[in-house]
């Protein structure tokens, strides 16, 4: 079995909907991922130490997603200094604004790269978790320059 590289991590499970965007883009290029439901405010002491066992696990990086104004990514970007991606997920009735926030709001020195909110947010996340680890695999490289490819030949392939 492959050592995952990404952690895909969510606050509840009613956020795994959304973040599978994630799981299944790091599918597609073939890189090795976990997923976990840990809360900053409901679990705090099981998600600092699975954190902390993480990166002596093979984990390069982490996307987390949470809803409301919860805090999940900056919570794992205070106990890491691995690369953190953040997902508002659209769970709110502020329609993911306050996720948006929370997330995108870290104090310097603290910093999660934040997306945008619900699946493409996730989306974009699994695919700049490969854009990073591309740095290390020039066999991603190549896939990301294939994908970017592949969606310029379906744009102009349209017809009206």
């Amino acid at each position: 079995m492959t050592t995952p590289k990404v952690a895909i991590l969510m606050g509840s499970k009613s956020d795994a909907e959304v973040m599978k965007a994630a799981s299944k883009i790091l599918d597609d290029f073939g890189v090795a991922h976990e997923m976990r439901v840990l809360s900053a405010h409901r679990t705090p002491a099981d998600t600092q130490a699975y954190i902390a066992a993480a990166e002596d696990r093979g984990i390069e990086v982490f996307i987390a997603g949470a809803g409301f104004a919860a805090h999940l990514a900056g919570a794992v970007a205070a106990h890491s200094v691995l690369p953190v991606i953040g997902v508002p997920i659209d769970s709110s009735p502020l329609a993911g604004v306050d996720a948006l926030y929370s997330t995108v709001q870290m104090p310097g020195g603290i910093p999660v790269a934040t997306m945008t909110i619900g699946k493409s947010g996730a989306k974009n996340a699994g695919l700049f978790a490969v854009q990073i680890l591309s740095r290390k695999d020039p066999k991603l490289v190549s896939k990301l320059k294939d994908y970017r490819k592949q969606m310029r030949d379906d744009i102009l392939a349209i017809e009206l």
